[in-house]
């Protein structure tokens, strides 16, 4: 996916970015970036789009939570594509402990999305860089959680906790569908995207997997535990080269773990 080749393409793309799919380019970019672009189908009017890399062994960092880079310069290309072309990018609070992410789209043309961070307990410190500037910024706590309003230059929001720990998914995505953004790129890291998987919340999951063997380190997934294969979650996919890495594009349409979203 080369930047070059494909700028009117792209350019195309960014255009239809707040008006739905009606009139894609032809092209790989558009067959990858069309799923994205495609209008809500859940209840909640939003359309949420999950990403990891991992290595072929399935990992995303060392045990030591180094993760920079697994995926080569197709894959940090895509990251910044998918933010462009959403309207807001989570991460969780390991993310940002480990990789002072900006979360910006410094590598694609394209608008900077609303920045929001998960931090359940709200136990990151407002010195991470981006909390001090840049695009608009969300710290997102438990509602129990205490604290001024404000974290650095973030705003501050109070969801409800989840049951099985972390945040209540529907509650955020509700809240962000009320700031105007429904189109949703939950960038990572693994337990974070696990638990909007494991929530039913996913329209579309894309993985990059690294020509890399680590043989250790962060599983990308965590999930609810299955008895037998049948029980797994299976899914259609596309696989797209981004050499020397492959990216896969799996159609979740909101499918939970272990039985029925």
């Amino acid at each position: 996916m080369d930047t070059g080749n494909h700028l009117s393409a792209w350019e195309a793309l960014l255009a239809l970015r707040d008006g739905g799919a009606d009139a894609l380019p032809a092209g790989p970019l558009a067959a990858l970036f069309g799923p994205v672009l495609a209008p809500p189908a859940a209840a909640d009017g939003c359309r949420v789009i999950g990403r990891l890399a991992q290595t072929l062994d399935g990992r995303i960092a060392t045990a030591g939570g180094s993760s920079q880079w697994i995926g080569g310069p197709g894959d940090i290309l895509h990251t910044h594509r998918l933010r462009a072309l959403c309207h807001a990018v989570v991460v969780g609070a390991g993310t940002v402990r480990h990789d002072n992410p900006r979360l910006t789209t410094r590598e694609a043309p394209g608008p900077d999305p609303l920045r929001v961070v998960l931090d359940t307990d709200r136990k990151l410190s407002a010195d991470y860089g981006i909390f001090q500037g840049g695009p608009p910024t969300l710290l997102v706590c438990a509602a129990d959680a205490g604290g001024a309003d404000q974290h650095g230059m973030a705003e501050v929001l109070r969801l409800p906790r989840a049951a099985g720990g972390g945040l209540a998914i529907p509650a955020l995505l509700a809240a962000l569908k009320a700031r105007g953004a429904s189109r949703i790129f939950v960038e990572g890291g693994g337990l974070t995207v696990s638990r909007f998987l494991a929530a039913g919340c996913l329209d579309r999951l894309h993985v990059t997997v690294a020509p890399v063997l680590l043989g250790s380190g962060i599983p990308a997934f965590t999930l609810p535990e299955v008895a037998r294969i049948a029980d797994g979650l299976r899914f259609a996919w596309r696989v797209h080269d981004i050499a020397p890495d492959i990216l896969i594009d799996a159609a979740l349409d909101r499918a939970k773990p272990g039985g029925p979203a």
